[in-house]
């Protein structure tokens, strides 16, 4: 197992109101992922959380004219790019599926072949996110390798259930794919920390995707440990295609670096709990 090498895509989604302007990103997403990697020079490409259509309440209200079948549109130009590009990409669109929509992250091979797909399980209805009148909540977990790493999905607000990403690192992930569009509102600024948080307590790497653009950005990458000698590498606001590279050693040093693993107990559930009395009323 060598190092795995990640192009994360931070980019900027035009205004999109019909299924012509989408297919037009589309094209031109292909494009620009296409003129910034090359043939086997990476092993996984990711984009954004719904990267197909514009975050918005417009757009969430046409999303009749949006959506799209698990292999719709979406995964036909991806799926042509990765066996051009010989890698695997991981995107995001609003999945019509048997029982409702669904925010999605899907991924396709290098030889353009569907691997899953992860619905989101967190339906996200606060700030500037107003999803549950559109969206259907996931019921199931996606893991999948490449070069030797398991890799696993999460969109934005599923980060902040610990029990999310505890299972995830059960499970033997070595890195979180996690895809958002985080708007710059109150949620923001909580988000990197928890990407932190999530990182070290289950000694994965963490990968915190957002969209480009004046009130988004700001992308982060945590390899599984932080400390005096670990970069914090965070992106601005630009559209950037980030290339960040995860050593096949990583959880070693991370449990070199701070080794806490060793001493987590397996079930804090069965711990006692001591309760003071409360005072006597009549000592007050």
């Amino acid at each position: 197992m060598n190092a795995l090498r990640i192009l994360a895509c931070q980019i900027a989604v035009p205004k999109i109101r019909d299924a012509s302007a989408r297919d037009a990103h589309l094209e031109n997403l292909a494009r620009l992922i296409a003129a910034n990697a090359s043939p086997c020079a990476q092993d996984v490409i990711v984009l954004p959380e719904l990267s197909s259509i514009e975050y918005s309440d417009d757009a969430f209200d046409r999303l009749a004219l949006l959506e799209e079948p698990l292999q719709g549109p979406s995964f036909r130009r991806f799926s042509e790019l990765a066996a051009k590009l010989r890698t695997t990409i991981v995107y995001g669109f609003p999945r019509r599926g048997e029982n409702g929509r669904h925010i999605c992250q899907a991924a396709v091979g290098p030889d353009g072949r569907l691997l899953g797909w992860y619905d989101k399980l967190h339906i996200a209805q606060f700030g500037a996110s107003a999803e549950a009148a559109h969206f259907q909540p996931g019921d199931k977990l996606f893991v999948f390798e490449v070069a030797g790493f398991k890799l696993a999905p999460m969109i934005c607000y599923d980060i902040r259930f610990a029990d999310l990403a505890a299972r995830l690192a059960a499970e033997g992930v070595d890195v979180v794919l996690q895809s958002g569009a985080y708007y710059r509102d109150v949620s923001f600024h909580s988000w990197r920390p928890f990407v932190v948080t999530r990182a070290i307590e289950n000694s994965v790497a963490w990968l915190g995707l957002n969209r480009a653009g004046e009130n988004w950005g700001g992308s982060i990458w945590c390899p599984g440990y932080a400390d005096d000698q670990t970069p914090e590498d965070v992106l601005g606001r630009e559209e950037t295609f980030w290339r960040v590279e995860l050593p096949a050693n990583f959880k070693a040093a991370a449990a070199s670096r701070l080794p806490f693993q060793r001493d987590r107990r397996n079930d804090y559930s069965q711990l006692s709990v001591a309760v003071l009395p409360e005072k006597d009323a009549a000592h007050e």
